[in-house]
């Protein structure tokens, strides 16, 4: 592809220098769903670390194995976007498969999951540093997660890329291990509220968050540039994830009627926010960040769904004629629709992908150490992926990250445009 070829040109560069070393073994991915979009497997923590093929029949690569990582929910009620973190990363990883095994190396899928909860992700990402053949991590979905997770991936000298973590926390704790190639909550949370100010002419707010590290980052961010604005701030609740009924803060909402209600916060309770809003008779706007991103978000709210508004720090691939034709082949070989961040679940394993081979060469083609691959991630720079361009700052920032707006209608999500 146009977009890879300082990566085509690399391979071949790698190709001469081991060609001595023979070919790879066999090219099913370490766990996970196939290529094809077959059925998922037990989560990945569950099964045996194998340090040659994967496929089971196969010699090993005379190169060794390379594992690279996810961890993202693969369970439970926010499974539908850490599955489809997962199945981007896995995806890009398949393609890739060949270009790996004529270096001599079998590069692996590893994915891990995170349940949404620290304890766990932290578990596991215990787990990963001590598997020396696990090379680098895409995830996480959820900041709360990802953020004391990183603890442990710095100890192990072992590089994260994260499609979806917006919480600023993140990247301000001098971490080098620490990478994202989307935008931070003082990015979306900023846009967000202009955008209610400046296009839907909002005058007054009620913000609800979920108190995670990402909804509630998300809120204070939109609560700061409203009271900037001018905008009338009318309420600032928290609610708690899992429950049913948010007819304690809802009836706040509906006695001060403001002319928006924003969530920071989760589909799950975002869905259900919406659909009991509108049956108690609000009518204003609705609006959250990246994390209202889901097509089970509009199965949770059902019609309510309709108007709402949401930022993402993904981007529509779709826009494009190369996109259209990039999301028709994701979704023909997954067998899975196509969400926002597939893409960028697709982007992160490349970037992690694009490190290891720049450290294979800088080490002569052979198997390169973790501090290698994190150096050469951390240095990445204009590395174009299939729908955002990544350049790393110092504190693991990508400095060409974007803000968008969607709006639901019945049906789907709509792209209106880039969050000005």
């Amino acid at each position: 592809m146009k977009k890879r070829s300082h990566i085509s040109i690399l391979s071949a560069v790698l190709v001469a220098s081991v060609a001595l070393t023979g070919c790879a073994g066999g090219n099913s991915s370490a766990g996970g769903n196939n290529a094809s979009g077959g059925s998922s497997t037990p989560p990945a923590q569950t099964q045996p670390s194998t340090s040659g093929s994967s496929g089971g029949t196969a010699a090993p690569a005379n190169g060794g194995v390379i594992k690279i990582a996810t961890q993202t929910p693969l369970s439970g009620n926010q499974s539908s976007l850490g599955d489809a973190i997962k199945t981007g990363a896995e995806y890009a990883l398949n393609k890739r498969k060949e270009e790996f095994k004529a270096l001599g190396f079998d590069i692996q899928l590893f994915p891990q999951d995170d349940q949404a909860d620290p304890k766990i992700g932290v578990s596991n990402a215990e787990m990963l540093i001590s598997d020396p053949d696990v090379y680098g991590v895409v995830g996480h979905l959820n900041s709360g997660v990802a953020i004391p997770s990183s603890v442990k991936y710095e100890e192990g000298k072992l590089v994260m890329v994260s499609p979806a973590n917006t919480a600023v926390k993140l990247t301000e704790e001098g971490k080098k291990t620490v990478h994202r190639i989307c935008a931070r909550d003082d990015a979306q949370g900023p846009k967000a509220a202009m955008y209610a100010k400046n296009t839907l002419g909002v005058k007054t707010a009620f913000i609800i968050h979920d108190k995670t590290a990402y909804g509630q980052g998300l809120g204070d961010q939109v609560k700061m540039q409203f009271e900037k604005d001018g905008v009338q701030l009318l309420g600032y609740e928290g609610i708690t994830q899992g429950e049913k009924d948010y007819s304690a803060v809802l009836n706040q909402v509906t006695a001060k009627n403001p002319d928006i209600i924003f969530f920071g916060g989760l589909y799950p309770e975002g869905g259900i926010l919406v659909k009991q809003a509108r049956e108690k008779g609000y009518k204003g706007y609705f609006m959250g960040g990246d994390g209202l991103d889901s097509s089970d978000m509009i199965k949770i709210a059902g019609p309510a769904v309709e108007g709402v508004v949401f930022t993402s720090v993904a981007g529509d691939v779709t826009q494009t004629e190369e996109g259209k034709k990039w999301a028709d082949e994701y979704k023909k070989t997954t067998n899975k629709p196509l969400e926002t961040y597939s893409v960028y679940g697709y982007d992160s394993m490349n970037v992690i992908l694009n490190g290891v081979l720049e450290a294979i060469k800088a080490n002569g083609g052979n198997k390169p150490t973790r501090e290698q691959v994190l150096d050469s991630v951390h240095k990445t720079k204009d590395f174009q992926g299939q729908f955002t361009k990544v350049t790393f700052d110092d504190k693991g920032d990508n400095t060409n990250a974007d803000v968008f707006i969607y709006k639901y209608d019945k049906d789907k999500s709509n792209f209106v445009g880039k969050a000005q």
